[in-house]
C-alpha cells in the first residue's frame, strides 16, 4: 500500500512538472497575429534580459501618431546569446527601429519581435539565418 502511494505521488509530481512546463511556453499563434506586421521607430525604455523570454519596451507612436509604451517579446536569453545579443547590447535611450507581429488582444501595445535595428551603429537582428524568435 505504501509503495503504491509513493508511486502515485511520484507520478502526480511528474505530471504536474510536464503540465507546468507546457503551460509556461505559450503558442505564439494564439497570442500574436503571425500574419500581421507592425513597424515602429522609437526610444528604448527598458531591456529586460531574463527568461523565459527577453522583453524590449519602447516609446513609439501608434497608428494615430499618439506616443505609446510598447512591449515587444523576444527570444530566450540562451538563444539570443548564441546570436550575439546579451544584456549589454541595448541600453535605455537607444533609438531603435523594429518590426513585429501584433497582439491578438485589441488595444494592447504588444508585439512579437521579428526584426530590430539600431541605426546609430548598424546593429541589426532578424535578417540573418537563425535569427528568429523561438
Amino acid at each position: 500500500m505504501r509503495r503504491n502511494f509513493r508511486h502515485w505521488v511520484i507520478g502526480a509530481a511528474a505530471a504536474l512538472a510536464v503540465v507546468a512546463t507546457a503551460e509556461s511556453h505559450h503558442s505564439y499563434g494564439a497570442t500574436y497575429d503571425v500574419n500581421g506586421e507592425v513597424n515602429l521607430e522609437g526610444r528604448l525604455v527598458q531591456f529586460r534580459f531574463n527568461n523565459p523570454h527577453v522583453f524590449v519596451e519602447i516609446e513609439a507612436p501608434d497608428e494615430s501618431g499618439e506616443m505609446q509604451r510598447w512591449s515587444i517579446e523576444w527570444s530566450s536569453t540562451a538563444a539570443l546569446v548564441r546570436q550575439g545579443i546579451d544584456r549589454a547590447t541595448l541600453r535605455p535611450g537607444d533609438h531603435v527601429r523594429l518590426m513585429g507581429r501584433p497582439s491578438r488582444a485589441p488595444g494592447e501595445y504588444r508585439l512579437l519581435m521579428v526584426r530590430l535595428e539600431r541605426p546609430s551603429d548598424g546593429l541589426s537582428w532578424g535578417d540573418s539565418r537563425g535569427e528568429v524568435t523561438d
